[in-house]
């Protein structure tokens, strides 16, 4: 990475306090975010990676804002294994924006507890209504010291002056890495599935669960086979989650497949429906499905 613009952004990501990225698609924000993980252990401190881009995963699976602590250089092989997990429960970064901020700001919260150095790598929409709102409350709540702006031209010039003017925060727009090699949709896509099938890796366990267990709950009369194939989030007692599942309705009930049942108290209900063969989902909208409007 000798690009003068992009040393500059490892530096400054990799300093103690909180950093958030932003930038839009392959500008290069996730390769600045693991160099400047390097550049912290490599001065003797503690990182912590928020992977808040739900698409493409980094840390994680997607449809998630997942955590990663850093010990040591060996982390970076275990990126697949996060250290905390939010479930949001969609891939479009336009849609659920309260439950990314949400999810985006409790993992800030318990990064900043474990680690000096925290990198929030954001996702890559960066305009219109629903990208400013994103951008805006994950800024508002989540109060980085200062925000790194990779940008190919002029791009961010409108969001950077919001979040200036509404925040007062330190903002370095910084020339994205001209060399970077874009992903193709198709490529995203893969990559996407790949992701959702380790997640969803055998061994798996089926948990037949009751319609009480949901979030949100389920509308008396629902027929549940409309869940058939829906993506959940596995939660704990205390808020978290432990991991993802698929819902499969059969004649006596709905079940859970999931690697991740220890402790599940409760299922969260995503905005996607999985394919358990190729891992390729599509989008629901759980209003329809639970009321037909």
């Amino acid at each position: 990475m000798g690009d003068s613009s992009t040393e500059e952004a490892v530096r400054l990501a990799s300093q103690p306090g909180i950093t958030m990225l932003i930038g839009g698609l392959d500008a290069g924000k996730t390769s600045v975010a693991l160099e400047a993980v390097r550049a912290a252990l490599a001065a003797g401190r503690r990182p912590v990676l928020v992977d808040a881009d739900v698409g493409v995963s980094t840390v994680g699976p997607p449809a998630c804002v997942s955590m990663k602590v850093f010990e040591s250089l060996d982390d970076l092989d275990r990126l697949d294994q996060p250290d905390g997990l939010h479930f949001v429960g969609t891939t479009t970064p336009t849609r659920l924006v309260l439950q990314q901020v949400i999810a985006t700001t409790v993992m800030t919260n318990k990064a900043r507890e474990l680690g000096d150095v925290v990198i929030i790598d954001t996702a890559g929409v960066v305009s219109g209504v629903a990208g400013e709102t994103l951008k805006y409350h994950k800024t508002e709540l989540c109060r980085p010291d200062r925000i790194v702006a990779l940008q190919r031209g002029e791009e961010l010039e409108p969001l950077v002056g919001m979040l200036r003017r509404f925040f007062g925060v330190e903002v370095h727009v910084l020339a994205s890495d001209p060399g970077l090699i874009p992903m193709s949709p198709d490529e995203r896509a893969h990559k996407r599935s790949s992701q959702f099938a380790r997640a969803l890796k055998p061994p798996l366990e089926r948990w037949k669960v009751r319609p009480t267990v949901f979030a949100p709950t389920l509308p008396m009369g629902l027929q549940l086979e409309r869940l058939d194939g829906v993506l959940v989030g596995i939660q704990g007692g205390n808020g978290e989650c432990l991991g993802l599942g698929v819902l499969d309705h059969e004649e006596d009930g709905l079940r859970v497949e999931t690697n991740a049942g220890e402790g599940m108290t409760g299922l969260r209900l995503g905005s996607l429906r999985i394919d358990r063969e190729t891992f390729q989902t599509t989008v629901i909208n759980l209003r329809e499905l639970m009321f037909g409007v």
